[in-house]
């Protein structure tokens, strides 16, 4: 009906596009590309609850709603029992940052599910909840944002929070301080904030933590693959072949492993030696 007729699509919902007579009828495939959504706030696994999509965008991008939207919906359709619904949250620094083609996603813009957050309109620093001003500092002005970041660290001490929202604040107000003030090192944000020079803040610490263990992670894979590289040369040059499967299985071995297969490839005659070597000892 509709490939004979498609303006009958338009008589059906009362709206007649002036080209209407030039559309036509048709069914597409959508090739479904890799997302990967970075702010996702999912609630606990024991009862369905709402997914919270949360975008910070502080640089325009004309597709961001294209992409917030088919991502989030696709992600709430393939998750949907875990979910018992859906909203999305968009942060800027101001209204210019927002992409300029909202026309097509007014529905889902201006419904309940969506928020959009403009920090330059959120007020005063000093009238809103520690919280709220803390990712208000993130547009202060450089000029104005030690004594804001001063006073928010104030207000934290004299607030009633816990030790650890204490330490929370903190190092966010630390950490989006030296995000400022690229030029200053640690120490000297720390000295112009007034806190304890002794005590590193825990996100740079935990950061720091996190780099060292995976270069540990690193080196500890590139010796695995030289070791497993030394023992394949090894088996080519006394066996003669080495088969995929082998391969496989050497592939598996920990570092341990392979240093005593490298002493017991002396011995080998065949592969069948290897292959009885690799089944007693694991």
């Amino acid at each position: 009906m509709f490939q004979r007729s498609p303006t009958w699509l338009f008589d059906l919902i009362g709206q007649r596009p002036s080209n209407a007579e030039e559309y036509r009828f048709d069914s597409v495939a959508v090739k479904e590309p890799k997302f990967e959504i970075d702010g996702v706030f999912l609630p606990p696994e024991s009862e369905p609850g709402t997914i919270y999509f949360c975008e910070v965008q502080m640089q325009k991008d004309e597709t961001l709603y294209e992409r917030l939207f088919g991502e989030s919906l696709l992600y709430f359709y393939c998750n949907s029992p875990r979910f018992s619904d859906w909203q999305a949250v968009v942060i800027y620094p101001s209204r210019s940052t927002e992409q300029s083609k909202v026309y097509p996603h007014r529905s889902l813009l201006n419904g309940e599910q969506m928020h959009r957050i403009y920090l330059d309109e959120l007020g005063d620093v000093r009238s809103l909840p520690v919280s709220v001003a803390t990712v208000v500092l993130t547009i202060v002005d450089e000029a104005e944002a030690p004594e804001t970041a001063r006073y928010l660290l104030a207000r934290t001490e004299q607030e009633e929070f816990t030790t650890r929202e204490k330490q929370d604040i903190m190092d966010v107000v630390t950490s989006i301080m030296m995000y400022k003030f690229t030029a200053l090192s640690q120490t000297e944000v720390r000295e112009m904030l007034g806190l304890n020079l002794s005590e590193e803040p825990r996100a740079i610490r935990e950061a720091k933590e996190e780099a060292t263990q995976e270069a540990k992670q690193e080196a500890l894979q590139g010796a695995l693959l030289r070791s497993q590289a030394l023992v394949l040369r090894l088996l080519v040059k006394k066996l003669s072949v080495v088969d995929e499967s082998v391969c496989d299985r050497i592939s598996t071995l920990s570092i341990d492993q392979l240093e005593a297969l490298t002493e017991a490839i002396l011995d080998f005659a065949s592969l069948n030696d290897l292959q009885a070597w690799l089944a007693e000892n694991f």
